[in-house]
């Protein structure tokens, strides 16, 4: 916890939503809320008084665009934004776009009077904000592709997982891959309903098809799968030797919906050494021990190094943890991703030693 309480400024069009954002995220005494403000225009005035730490930002706003004004706070004045955004179809796509331009981390209004259990989340939200690392300007350039091509006899699958800063994060490092792929299953940290628009925004963007993990759906080379907000996602064999998707009600086991220890898990006892993991930013430490578990069974295992990470969390916990068999920059992934299908294909082992690049 920070010596200091960390700084907020909310803004919200709703004076209702106003008030309860801030008592709910000056429950615990850590933060502290240094204004509020009904629109971009007030919101721009209350940033140069106050010069908060973070900054709360409804998706759906008066006087000025939402992703206008952050596209111009994220050029003029960087500072760690998390969306808090309508549980519907237009607020999920405009917080996705925000994630884009440079938000932290987006977090849906609750839609009933649970504000004790939406506040814990979006206190944790905001202390990750708090001490993420911004990536805006050439830092958002496009990866390079690689100049290698997958092998067509590689690894049998690739899953990734991620939370705080993984929207970004994931899309990046899709676009640099080259196809056709294994299929790829994600479990990113993200509200319900969220991950459904995330699986749609990516397919217009992929030459692979991306979809949300549905029930029983079979994995087919060359296609992506984003595991829903409210389950778990995960893989198993099939009758016919290949592997299909899982998607499983929370248990109240997981802190995080999906979560990465049970897609990692699975992966581990269903597809074992040809499987790849990857783990990149976000907070706690939630993809440890399934990664390690893979790992162990000899599959390639990559963590997304401080260097980039917007949360190094989560593959920090996974490197000490003994999970990560390579550590490297999001920039490098891409091409280490393809020299681990060629290893696959060629029988390789993975190193016993974490190796940082």
């Amino acid at each position: 916890m920070n010596s200091k309480p960390i700084r907020v400024l909310v803004v919200d069009d709703s004076a209702f939503m106003r008030a309860s954002l801030a008592r709910a995220l000056q429950a615990d005494g850590d933060i502290v809320v240094v204004e509020t403000a009904p629109d971009p225009l007030a919101a721009r005035e209350a940033i140069k008084v106050h010069q908060p730490d973070v900054l709360t930002l409804d998706v759906e706003m008066p006087k000025m665009d939402g992703l206008e004004f952050l596209e111009r706070l994220m050029r003029l004045r960087p500072m760690p934004v998390v969306m808090v955004s309508t549980l519907t179809a237009q607020g999920a796509d405009v917080s996705l776009a925000a994630l884009e331009l440079g938000a932290v981390d987006v977090i849906a209004k609750p839609t009933n009077a649970d504000f004790e259990g939406f506040g814990a989340v979006l206190r944790e939200k905001i202390r990750a904000a708090a001490a993420a690392r911004l990536c805006v300007g050439a830092c958002r350039a496009p990866l390079a592709m690689p100049t290698r091509r997958p092998s067509a006899d590689g690894a049998a699958l690739i899953a990734i997982a991620a939370s705080t800063g993984g929207g970004d994060a994931i899309t990046r490092l899709l676009r640099a891959l080259p196809t056709p792929l294994p299929p790829i299953v994600i479990a990113q940290h993200m509200p319900m309903g969220f991950t459904e628009r995330f699986a749609r925004r990516l397919d217009g963007q992929l030459a692979a098809e991306v979809t949300e993990a549905q029930d029983g759906m079979a994995l087919r080379p060359g296609q992506i799968v984003i595991g829903q907000g409210n389950a778990h996602v995960e893989v198993e064999k099939d009758r016919r030797g290949g592997w299909r998707v899982r998607v499983l009600a929370d248990d109240g086991a997981s802190l995080f919906k999906p979560s990465a220890d049970r897609l990692f898990s699975s992966c581990a006892e269903a597809v074992g050494a040809r499987a790849i993991g990857v783990i990149l930013t976000g907070l706690g430490a939630d993809g440890a021990i399934g990664l390690k578990r893979l790992r162990d069974l000899g599959a390639a295992t990559f963590g997304e190094s401080a260097a980039s990470a917007v949360i190094y969390g989560m593959p920090r916990a996974a490197k000490e943890a003994g999970a990560v068999g390579v550590e490297a920059p999001l920039g490098r992934l891409a091409d280490l991703l393809l020299e681990a299908l060629d290893g696959a294909a060629h029988g390789a082992v993975e190193q016993k030693s974490p190796v940082t690049t």
